[in-house]
């Protein structure tokens, strides 16, 4: 029996699991204390007991999956409304370290996965598909590169690349969390606070209907305003996935309010991109395709250990060292894990629950979206092509 849930049924049960998480969360000492999101915890017990249902035989469920992509679209809207460019003069040179950190890391990431591939025997094209293709690539990547890597002779390839970026999709939450903790603890870091509180481009409100209809009608023009931006963007060839032109149509928007000097209220636009954020999370954890992971043999659960353990010390030794080794650097650590190993996503939810806990991270917040969306859009599919042609 097929249960196919609508858009309402699949938000109900996703709000169930975020409410499950946060409760567990509360009560569960090492979810806390390593900034595990509420959504991925509830989200993984969905996602178990669907796989339960599944192989039992009793029902197979099916989300719609239109509500996930709307809420990751809100949400870096929201991102994109935060971004202001007094900001990006504070920032320095931080954000071509940045790059520098997360564009080294790509081929890296093929190597591991063509070396470890060559010694159990496999198609190294393979390997390719267990790293960055899929790593920081995600299911799309993995997907698109798969086809051409089976026309290549790698059969399988697409179902290997999603099973991995699946992997990476929960390893990516479990990973950032604990490796930033640990910097944070070991060298003493402290949020420096809200750098842009007082200035013109932020103020305080309250939360009520008119603040928050307001909030919303920004970022919903934002996103509109985006919808021309990706337009634009898809006629440069390149695959940038759909949340960067409204990423883009949130920073215009915000700095043209800087430009005239009218106040944005930040606070409001948070509220809604942070419950956005919970709200896709939620959806795509309950959609998480456990018995991809469970369908893993022995050598691709190898590569992707490895690639997980990599990446938690190439962010230690190298992102952190590269952005400061200060509190800032430390919450980018998380959001490097989880974009590595999953999506970006991952990333900004690692990055919140440690805002949460530990206090506010502008300069994070900030550069770190901005400069992933383009280091990856541009130069992953790139050293992609790069080992694909190498070694097929």
């Amino acid at each position: 029996m097929t249960l196919q849930l609508d858009i309402l049924e699949s938000l109900g049960i996703a709000i169930i699991a975020l409410i499950l998480g946060s409760s567990l969360k509360d009560k569960i000492s090492f979810l806390k204390t390593f900034f595990i999101p509420s959504p991925v915890v509830g989200g993984l017990i969905v996602s178990i007991f669907v796989l339960i249902l599944k192989q039992t035989k009793i029902a197979t469920i099916e989300f719609d999956k239109v509500l996930q992509d709307f809420f990751m679209n809100i949400f870096f809207t929201a991102i994109g409304l935060s971004a202001s460019f007094a900001m990006l003069k504070k920032s320095g040179f931080l954000g071509i370290k940045l790059a520098l950190a997360i564009i080294i890391l790509l081929p890296l990431q093929n190597l591991i996965g063509v070396g470890l591939a060559k010694i159990f025997g496999i198609n190294p094209l393979h390997g390719i598909a267990m790293g960055s293709t899929s790593m920081t690539g995600g299911i799309g990547s993995a997907i698109s590169f798969g086809k051409i890597m089976e026309s290549m002779g790698a059969e399988s390839n697409i179902s290997i690349g999603v099973a991995a970026a699946t992997f990476g999709l929960l390893a990516g939450s479990l990973v950032g969390g604990p490796t930033a903790r640990r910097l944070i603890a070991k060298n003493s870091l402290l949020s420096r606070g809200s750098l842009s509180k007082g200035s013109f481009a932020d103020i305080k409100s309250l939360t009520n209907q008119k603040t928050l209809t307001k909030a919303i009608v920004i970022i919903g023009l934002s996103a509109f305003l985006g919808t021309f931006i990706n337009k634009i963007l898809a006629k440069t060839g390149l695959n940038f996935p759909y949340y960067v032109g409204c990423q883009f149509g949130g920073l215009i928007v915000r700095n043209i309010y800087d430009y005239f000097k009218k106040p944005l209220d930040m606070d409001n636009i948070d509220l809604v991109g942070n419950i956005s954020l919970s709200l896709f999370l939620s959806l795509a954890l309950i959609n998480l395709n456990i018995s991809a992971i469970l369908g893993l043999a022995g050598p691709m659960l190898v590569i992707l250990l490895c690639q997980g353990i990599f990446i938690a010390i190439y962010t230690s030794l190298v992102t952190f060292n590269l952005l400061g080794r200060d509190y800032d650097a430390a919450v980018m650590v998380a959001g490097h894990c989880g974009v590595g190993l999953g999506q970006t996503p991952n990333a900004m939810a690692n990055m919140e629950a440690i805002i949460e806990e530990k206090g506010p991270a502008d300069v994070a917040m900030f550069i770190f979206p901005i400069v992933l969306a383009i280091a990856v859009n541009f130069t992953n599919p790139i050293v992609i092509t790069f080992f694909i042609n190498h070694f097929a």
